[in-house]
């Protein structure tokens, strides 16, 4: 494939890079750059932003309020939206739900959800993993038993990232416990307002609140809130999961990490040498970068692929996109904490600051590195376990 940029792909990239040069709120562009996660309210706004300027989910179908742009200028805006740096729309509802609800979903659920997707009037989260089934979602025992015109779900869900800011939950659940693992599973949308939903938050190892518990107790979920057919969820999620890979690759995301790095690792002294100075450290960045490109590239093929697969099927290559995509991103935490050494302490909210008499000694951007480091191991675990991933290309693309 030719990798070089159109004249008119040029031309967007420009477009794209000028409006978030002057949209993103400064705060916030402050905020990302110091590694600290914007707050459901900055999610909200920025957002909206987007929704605004008709840029919410480039990648929808035009008639769902998508743009009609090429996967090439879809990743063009990706990519400087990562490097500028802004935050990307909330996946659990651009990149992963309103996918599903268009491609399988009711016309009734078309129009009633993915409105509200875009602007983010409605916050979704997702429910697949449990105790016991994370890596091994097939194993999920979370029941849904159709009574009437509902089904009534019980169960538990765990590491469900934003819960507590959640007005909605797509769920796995098990509709036919005597059916073969995969093939007794559903799509549920669930309104977390019900009656029955209980949210405990799982606290990290660097004292915040991301993920979280949530437990069904004979919760009632409308039989029209089914997506698709019953017992048919495990496509469903397969479809879901591989949307999800292919944005857990972050190339944008670790080209700005770099290029942070190396701007950091000028001001950074060892010995009274710089640390880009020190041909050791040097060649570590440039072996990142290297990989980098490398993934590039192949993320790129996988677009080019893109028109010549069928409408609801995945690439399975999107399985090497988030196993080199993890890798890379864990490999430029570590060159961060490098870079902080001793000043790299967890982070702290700022109202926890306001109960001290002293800030961390060190300079204020190494106060959120651990953080980013310690957050950064579970890259390889969410969205499909690496070892699932190997088993994954082993079988669709190695043919054993």
């Amino acid at each position: 494939m030719d990798l070089c940029l159109t004249k008119d792909e040029l031309s967007f990239r420009d477009e794209v890079r000028a409006f978030f040069r002057v949209a993103v709120p400064a705060d916030l562009r402050e905020k990302l750059i110091a590694g600290v996660h914007p707050s459901k309210k900055d999610m909200v706004s920025w957002s909206r932003i987007l929704a605004k300027k008709g840029w919410g989910a480039p990648h929808w179908p035009v008639e769902y309020g998508g743009t009609g742009w090429s996967p090439v200028k879809q990743y063009i805006f990706t990519e400087e939206m990562s490097q500028t740096p802004a935050p990307a729309p909330l996946p659990f509802g651009v990149n992963m739900v309103g996918p599903v609800i268009y491609t399988f979903g009711s016309d009734v659920q078309k129009k009633r959800f993915l409105p509200r997707i875009v602007p983010l009037d409605d916050w979704w989260c997702q429910g697949f993993s449990e105790p016991g089934a994370g890596s091994d979602l097939a194993s999920l025992n979370t029941r849904a038993v159709r009574e009437g015109n509902h089904y009534v779900v019980n169960g538990q869900k765990t590491w469900t990232t934003h819960a507590q800011f959640a007005d909605w939950i797509f769920c796995l659940v098990r509709t036919d416990p005597g059916a073969k693992k995969q093939l007794g599973i559903s799509f549920l949308l669930i309104d977390m307002k019900s009656p029955g939903i209980t949210v405990r938050p799982i606290q990290m190892i660097d004292g915040g609140h991301e993920v979280n518990e949530v437990f069904f107790d004979n919760v009632h979920v409308p039989i029209e809130n089914l997506v698709g057919e019953e017992n048919r969820g495990w496509d469903y999620a397969k479809f879901l999961l591989g949307n999800e890979r292919f944005h857990i690759a972050c190339v944008g995301v670790s080209k700005e990490r770099i290029r942070r790095i190396k701007d950091l690792a000028s001001q950074v002294r060892l010995g009274g040498e710089r640390l880009i100075d020190r041909s050791d450290f040097r060649e570590k960045v440039a072996a990142i970068e290297v990989r980098l490109k490398a993934l590039e590239v192949t993320q790129l093929r996988v677009l080019a692929n893109e028109s010549k697969r069928q409408n609801g099927t995945q690439d399975p290559a999107s399985s090497i996109l988030k196993i080199k995509g993890a890798e890379i991103q864990q490999a430029t935490s570590e060159l961060l904490m490098a870079l902080a050494g001793p000043h790299a302490v967890p982070y702290r909210a700022e109202e926890d600051f306001e109960l001290r008499n002293e800030r961390p000694i060190g300079p204020d951007w190494a106060v959120t590195i651990a953080s980013a480091y310690f957050n950064m191991r579970k890259v390889s675990i969410y969205g499909g376990s690496d070892e699932i991933q190997k088993n994954i290309i082993a079988k669709a693309i190695l043919g054993l």
